[in-house]
């Protein structure tokens, strides 16, 4: 068995080298991304393993069927950039590693909202100019608020108990009901009904599709003054420019975002050089109510080894079997 890994970072390829080693497979790293010129180099290859947050062109998949490459495994959760129907006319299986570390995801989304509500953005900007007065910067308490969470899957669920054992107030709506959510009396019947209710907003929603966002000026409307959002789930569920202008009107009171909408091309890159042309992004960066990290939230030593091992596990699971517990299903 032959397997060939594509846009593999540092951070990751010692994790990769190691599972090759301990499974005596052979796995070839490359670092480039997936694309219809570098799909070559998986010729005489069994599986590929990819990771990028550009699209995927369909041209890839006409390809590797005709490599006789009828397995992807991506080393990530999402797939709204993989052209689903290119997948299915070249009879092409699917994996994902659904669940990397909800931890540390759920404790990132906590870690932003502590940082604005004890405004450390602004302070350490005064600090770092040798300016040691307290105020204006003076905080809020967590354990005096309303927490509403967005999505109750593992992230979400994982956030709750963090959220509660600051003594926050604890509120949910998700589509589908987790038991153990359930028991303890926290669902909403609705989402607008969340909005409404509370101090904090944090998404942990998959993305919705092109235009479905959850906060925008509409919903914005119909939210406390002064609360704040946290997302940490999918860039497309805010549109920025209603919630940047709902700051900066005073309606919210600060946002924490580490997906963007436009992250595509910017997250993850060096743009210290004066590349950044997104006006609203540097006008977010700039603003101290605005906590902006670049798609991070994932970002620990035991979720990049997750990602990297479970989807070449998957990968092997399917050549072996002909299916795995990480496939998706793809409606024909």
């Amino acid at each position: 068995m032959k397997l060939i890994d594509y846009g593999v970072r540092e951070d990751e390829m010692q994790y990769i080298k190691d599972w090759s080693k301990e499974n005596d497979i052979e796995v070839k790293i490359v670092t480039d991304l997936l694309t219809a010129e570098t799909i070559e180099a998986a010729k005489g290859y069994d599986g590929v393993v990819a990771y990028q947050q550009l699209p995927y062109d369909p041209i890839i998949f006409d390809k590797m069927n005709e490599y006789g490459i009828h397995v992807i495994s991506l080393r990530n959760v999402g797939t709204d950039n993989l052209p689903m129907d290119a997948l299915i006319k070249n009879n092409i299986r699917l994996t994902n590693v659904p669940s990397y570390s909800p931890e540390a995801i759920a404790e990132y989304s906590v870690t932003g909202l502590m940082a604005l509500l004890r405004n450390m953005k602004s302070m350490i900007r005064k600090v770092d100019n040798h300016d040691f007065r307290w105020a204006p910067d003076i905080g809020r308490e967590l354990n005096s608020l309303t927490v509403g969470v967005a999505g109750t899957g593992r992230i979400g669920r994982a956030a709750i108990k963090i959220y509660q054992g600051f003594g926050a107030n604890v509120i949910a709506y998700d589509k589908f009901h987790n038991p153990d959510i359930e028991k303890q009396g926290l669902y909403v019947d609705s989402l607008d009904e969340l909005l409404k209710n509370s101090d904090v907003v944090t998404l942990h929603l998959p993305s919705l599709g092109k235009g479905n966002t959850v906060i925008n000026e509409e919903t914005i409307s119909e939210m406390k003054n002064g609360a704040i959002v946290v997302n940490t789930g999918r860039g497309d569920l805010i549109k920025t420019k209603d919630l940047y202008d709902a700051v900066e009107s005073g309606k919210l009171d600060g946002a924490v975002l580490d997906v963007y909408e436009n992250e595509v091309g910017i997250f993850n890159s060096d743009l210290s050089n004066g590349e950044l042309n997104d006006e609203l992004l540097k006008a977010m960066v700039s603003n101290p109510k605005f906590i902006i990290t670049p798609h991070i939230a994932f970002y620990t030593t035991r979720a990049v080894k997750n990602m990297a091992t479970i989807s070449l596990d998957s990968m092997v699971e399917e050549l072996e079997t002909g299916t795995s517990k990480n496939e998706i299903k793809l409606a024909k």
